[in-house]
């Protein structure tokens, strides 16, 4: 499948908007494209409880995977409050958990360029059962 990476950054841009991270003031949005050819997008929503906030690349992989989609192809980070926007520990682990056969792309931008790298460079040694 051909991999629209503008399209999944401007969706993901669109998604940190939704941003809810009144503690941090971190906002970030992401877009996921699955194997079908769906985009699901999502943002960081943080709560009092910090054990109980979410991260944007989580929120868009869980809403595709609750609607029965569980093959992640591209991933795209955007954070306007800082360039070239890695994805956690926690994340990087849960996009190899729904990596299928062929190695996610993880779109990042950095001064207004787009960063392509694979998965492999975020979680060399995923976990997986």
């Amino acid at each position: 499948m051909n991999i629209d990476y503008e399209l999944l950054m401007n969706k993901a841009k669109e998604a940190s908007k939704y941003s809810y991270s009144p503690f941090s003031k971190f906002a970030v949005g992401s877009a996921v494209l699955m194997s079908n050819g769906s985009i699901y997008t999502g943002c960081n929503i943080e709560n009092s409880s910090f054990g109980m906030t979410i991260c944007a690349e989580r929120c868009a992989i869980f809403k595709a995977v609750s609607e029965g989609q569980k093959e992640v192809l591209a991933v795209a980070i955007y954070s306007p409050n800082e360039d070239d926007c890695y994805p956690c520990g926690a994340c990087r682990q849960v996009m190899f958990e729904f990596q299928g056969e062929n190695e996610i792309s993880v779109i990042t931008e950095s001064q207004g360029n787009l960063i392509t790298r694979k998965m492999s460079d975020f979680l060399p040694y995923g976990f997986r059962i």
